[in-house]
């Protein structure tokens, strides 16, 4: 059709921006223009594509001069519309709060001129991987991500960022040669690594061979998608990098993988005897998360185990393999982007006016910063699965399709879900009881130098538009029975970009019945792909 080009826009637009940033490294009011410029264009290319694939079905573009079906193809459907807009949005506000924050904790000397060239190469990154249509460029999405992740890690450069970044890097090598192997395998099985044509092709393949690539696949997306027991390394990377970084981190890299797992699962592998090995390993996701979660006394890793139980729900409803159950997980995955990204960002807020985020440490902050306590209120209790939130839709739609498939082992996780949902209410009460509602310890000295902090106008800041702190004298108080909470003037954009990404997850609930509708639809194409393999292939080459 033609309004095929625009498929490409999503990933030339940010490639394009991130040159751009990097000739104009020494002029950072530039740098910003031409950031928030690409990715609110990518955000109206998202709508359009979300709109097209809804009306007319899967779209395809064939890339370079090769012959079909040799070349590169890019390809939307309902699905990767819908995570194409979600990671847009979450993708431009996150950035607004970075700036408002100065660049990724500019205050500490980090290498400020290469975070916007950086951060859109990932968000191209990001893009790339919803739209592969074949295996090798879903490898290359993942090699822009390992190679954007690591930088935007490592700002800093500080022994604790660079040992997390060494260790994210090292998973994320082993698995990438993972995938290269098993996309060396599957060319080798079937002579193709385009998906359409795998589709075709894979069930003729003997069905040892196609359960060993199958499994191969499943792992390395398992890895990226940080699903148990490989995500040991999610909790002691993500928490290490500056807010912004761990929020989008947390909100989209995992997400990614678990796109995979879904494309490869539907398409290559629809009758797979591994369905059930599948909702057994999201049983023991979810539990092993939340526990974790439970035990950790940070907000930041909290969070983090948080985010890793609740790929299990994910899994729960691919691994039912139902309409009902990958509708329910595609609806997931869109509410869980926004909630996790939200509660990573605010809890940059937490940090900056209680000074922690131990939550020992924390206290008086509802009192201190009401609108701050709402904004967390928010996210937590849609984490937590509260109606009337998209959590709880979301968690309602896979209960519901786990009883209909009626297995023990669709059962077990029914109860699995309940139970880590009572777990993650509770993680989440602890947080709000030590951060927001108890006052904060008594002081034992009679008299604090506390700094006071407020906003001056540097030269980063004159560069960049977002408020720097500078310490005036100290001042000896005297502090009453409670505590003494520790302020510091935030930025506009910091609050307005975690605000944003709040609005939309309550939007995502307010609208929960029409994005159901849509995600019923998305399922219905996946679990059929007639559609798909029409778009991408010539009739020839079927």
């Amino acid at each position: 059709m033609s309004y095929a080009n625009v498929l490409t826009l999503p990933v030339l637009l940010p490639l394009l921006g991130a040159a751009l940033t990097l000739v104009a490294r020494r002029h950072r009011r530039v740098q910003v223009a031409v950031s928030l410029a690409v990715l609110a264009a990518g955000v109206g290319v998202a709508v359009f594509l979300m709109w097209r694939t809804h009306l007319d079905g899967p779209i395809a573009l064939w890339i370079g001069a090769w012959p079909e079906p040799l070349g590169i193809t890019l390809v939307a459907d309902r699905l990767s519309g819908l995570m194409l807009l979600v990671s847009s949005v979450v993708i431009l506000f996150v950035l607004v709060f970075a700036i408002g924050q100065g660049v990724a904790d500019g205050d500490e000397g980090s290498p400020l001129a290469i975070y916007f060239p950086t951060y859109l190469v990932l968000s191209a990154g990001v893009s790339n991987a919803f739209l592969a249509g074949d295996l090798f460029n879903l490898f290359v999405s993942f090699e822009m991500l390992l190679f954007a992740s690591f930088v935007l890690l490592t700002l800093g450069g500080s022994g604790t960022r660079i040992r997390a970044g060494t260790t994210y890097v090292i998973v994320s090598m082993v698995s990438s040669f993972l995938f290269l192997v098993a996309i060396a395998a599957t060319y080798a099985a079937a002579g193709t690594v385009n998906l359409a044509q795998l589709s075709l092709r894979l069930p003729e393949v003997d069905s040892t061979v196609a359960l060993a690539l199958q499994l191969m696949l499943l792992t390395v997306f398992g890895i990226k998608a940080a699903v148990f027991p490989m995500s040991a390394w999610l909790p002691d990377s993500y928490p290490s990098a500056p807010v912004p970084v761990s929020a989008v981190f947390a909100g989209l890299l995992t997400k990614v993988g678990v796109y995979a797992i879904i494309r490869t699962q539907f398409l290559l592998f629809p009758d797979s005897p591994l369905h059930t090995l599948i909702m057994g390993v999201g049983l023991l996701t979810m539990i092993v998360g939340i526990l974790g979660a439970v035990a950790q006394p940070g907000i930041k890793r909290m969070l983090s185990f948080t985010l890793v139980s609740h790929i299990g729900y994910m899994l729960f409803g691919i691994g039912l393999a139902t309409e009902a159950g990958l509708s329910a997980a595609v609806f997931y995955i869109a509410h869980h982007i926004t909630v996790q990204t939200a509660l990573f960002l605010i809890t940059g807020l937490i940090e900056r006016a209680g000074g922690s985020t131990v939550i020992d440490r924390l206290g008086g902050l509802a009192a201190g910063a009401p609108v701050l306590a709402f904004l967390f209120f928010v996210p937590a209790m849609n984490l937590a699965g509260i109606p009337p939130f998209s959590g709880f839709v979301g968690k309602v739609g896979l209960i519901q399709a786990g009883v209909a498939e009626g297995s023990a082992m669709a059962w077990a996780l029914v109860i699995a879900s309940v139970v880590t949902s009572l777990l993650t209410l509770y993680a989440i009460a602890k947080t709000w009881s030590y951060a927001f509602w108890r006052p904060r310890a008594t002081e034992e000295h009679p008299t604090l130098e506390i700094p006071a902090l407020t906003p001056s106008w540097g030269r980063l800041s004159d560069a960049i538009g977002v408020s720097v702190m500078a310490e005036r004298p100290a001042t000896p108080i005297s502090p009453p029975a409670a505590q003494v909470p520790v302020r510091r003037e935030m930025p506009p954009a910091m609050f307005g970009g975690a605000t944003a990404v709040v609005a939309f997850s309550i939007g995502l609930s307010v609208f929960a019945g029409p994005l159901f509708t849509y995600s019923d639809a998305a399922a219905q194409q996946m679990l059929d792909p007639v559609g798909y393999v029409h778009a991408v292939l010539p009739e020839e080459s079927r």
